[in-house]
């Protein structure tokens, strides 16, 4: 039977601007998702996806992850249903799928780890059943399963609008070393990060559709596009700016803490917590004051609890490593 392999990078938030949502008269969304404008950046924390024909007509999810569930609740299954749907004849030809996730990235993160495991498991079935799907084809297939999806096919820097599927790329930045933090029984639902901010800010939302996407269209030339295009790093860190922050922090103190501690120290360019949370990075010039670093929040909070990981800005987003 033949297989693929493939590494799902995980994804962080340089950006991440609440415009407006589906209520109240704002510009009405079909799916009831916020407006956003955000900058994504892929990074070298990665899943590995393996992808197998078998000859039952099945799906089969198994993660080495515990609290990764194995059912349709998985969006790589779901990805794999998707793929089942789209393509019966193919599906018939090849038979089923046998999807093994070996997961490093943390679970529950911020950081788009079922998003990048669901983008791999489309593009490693679309080379199993040589479907000969376009990047484009792959990433609408993907915008019908998250917003994310389609970020974690392209990967590389790319601004996205709309509920973050519209992508429009930027030259891809790597060698910015990053240092991540995450709790691991920490977890921040997204669907209460975005319905408290909208109950708390809901009054500045942009309630005028011209206005609205103006202001979409805003970040294509903002300060922070401006220095990925330079490649300067200290102050792409310093335009770091994540609206979800205005909520969570106040909510979590564990979050607000590790943002603060990463903030105090010397050589570390700039800070954010990613997405919806909880996961909080910083921004090094070297992988030296990154791992100096990592040290350094470790002595100062003992906690088993506490997960840090030292990586890097990538250009990439799915990849196939191998075939057999």
């Amino acid at each position: 039977m033949r297989s693929y392999s493939l590494i799902a990078p995980a994804k962080i938030n340089l950006y991440l601007e609440i415009i407006g949502d589906a209520s109240g008269g704002l510009r009405q969304r079909p799916d009831g998702y916020h407006e956003l404008a955000m900058i994504l950046q892929s990074i070298g924390l990665a899943d590995q996806i393996d992808v197998h024909s078998i000859s039952s007509d099945s799906i089969r999810v198994h993660c080495n992850h515990p609290q990764v569930p194995t059912d349709k609740s998985n969006l790589a299954y779901r990805a794999a249903e998707l793929m089942v749907r789209q393509f019966p004849e193919a599906f018939a030809k090849n038979g089923g799928v046998e999807i093994n996730i070996n997961k490093q990235i943390p679970v529950a993160a911020g950081l788009a780890g079922g998003s990048t495991n669901a983008a791999a498991v489309l593009v490693g079935i679309d080379f199993l059943w040589k479907l000969g799907l376009t990047q484009s084809e792959l990433e609408e297939l993907g915008s019908t399963l998250g917003s994310d999806v389609p970020f974690c096919v392209a990967g590389g820097t790319a601004i996205a609008t709309g509920r973050g599927e519209q992508l429009s790329p930027l030259p891809s930045l790597d060698n910015i070393y990053v240092l991540l933090a995450k709790y691991r029984s920490l977890e921040v639902s997204t669907a209460w990060a975005y319905k408290t901010y909208r109950q708390q800010f809901g009054h500045s939302y942009i309630r005028d559709s011209d206005k609205l996407a103006a202001r979409t269209n805003a970040v294509h030339s903002g300060a922070i596009v401006k220095a990925i295009l330079d490649k300067d790093a200290g102050e792409i860190a310093q335009k770091l700016h994540n609206d979800l922050e205005r909520v969570v922090l106040p909510a979590y103190p564990q979050v607000l803490q590790l943002r603060e501690i990463f903030a105090n120290q010397e050589g570390v360019l700039g800070t954010m917590m990613s997405g919806s949370g909880p996961t909080v990075f910083a921004l090094f010039e070297s992988q030296q004051q990154a791992e100096k670093i990592k040290l350094q929040v470790r002595e100062a909070i003992v906690d088993k609890d506490l997960e840090l990981f030292v990586t890097r800005t990538i250009t990439h987003g799915i990849q196939v490593t191998s075939s057999v």
